[in-house]
């Protein structure tokens, strides 16, 4: 009976490969098609937070303009920058 047993390891080998191989690269394929997905949408986030932060610090440099600048009027400043300030 151990003599049956070799030849069917033999043969059932290459076919468990076959079959391994016919399931798993798709699932690979799908996997890294969800990784590019995910890379997209991670540099999509950075770039709209980096605009935003961008956009932060504009109007703290303002605010500390307006702070620290005695020489002008206020509200005049004020209404200037206002008018200056781009349309989100």
């Amino acid at each position: 009976m151990d003599a049956n047993i070799i030849p069917i390891l033999a043969l059932s080998i290459p076919v468990i490969a076959i079959i391994g191989g016919v399931v798993v690269q798709p699932l690979i394929k799908l996997k890294q098609r969800q990784l590019e997905l995910q890379a997209e949408h991670t540099a999509e986030k950075a770039a709209q937070y980096a605009a935003h932060t961008e956009r932060l610090e504009q109007r703290v440099r303002v605010l500390e303009r307006i702070a620290t600048d005695r020489g002008t009027d206020l509200a005049h400043e004020i209404e200037r920058l206002r008018d200056e300030r781009p349309q989100v």
